[in-house]
């Protein structure tokens, strides 16, 4: 199994997250999205604001891998995450996940991400027209 770990202050590109896990051994791809929503509970969302303590971050992420790894048969896994400000609509995760079989690709990828909003030191700042709060604050 291999992996593709990154926080990154730039756009991420969904189409090159796809094109690496992609593998001639892989018989499923399962990718998750995450997109900056207009609005939480009914009010609008002007922007989100994301930060990390990166070097912990990443360990995590490797651990969540290894532990998805460990779990199903999985060829190859992708976490990309973007901190900064981020607008509606923008990106702020993708996690692709291939392995020969569909079953194992959907329940890791599902795994991953649940696993890194429980657990990964990223923040992320709610920004609405009245105020702001910090949300899914993490060890």
């Amino acid at each position: 199994m291999t992996s593709d770990i990154q926080i990154s202050s730039k756009p991420l590109n969904i189409q090159s997250a796809i094109d690496w896990v992609m593998s001639p051994e892989s018989g499923g791809i399962d990718v998750f999205i995450g997109t900056v929503r207009n609005s939480t509970k009914g009010k609008p969302v002007i922007r989100l604001e994301f930060e990390a303590y990166e070097p912990m971050a990443i360990a995590e992420m490797e651990k969540i891998v290894k532990q998805a790894s460990d779990k199903w048969p999985v060829q190859k896994a992708l976490i990309h995450h973007r901190i900064g400000v981020l607008e509606v609509g923008e990106i702020p995760v993708i996690i692709a996940v291939s392995a020969a079989h569909r079953a194992a690709a959907f329940d890791a990828c599902r795994y991953i991400i649940d696993t890194l909003k429980q657990t990964v030191p990223i923040w992320k700042k709610e920004v609405f027209e009245d105020g702001e709060v910090w949300v899914a604050a993490h060890p």
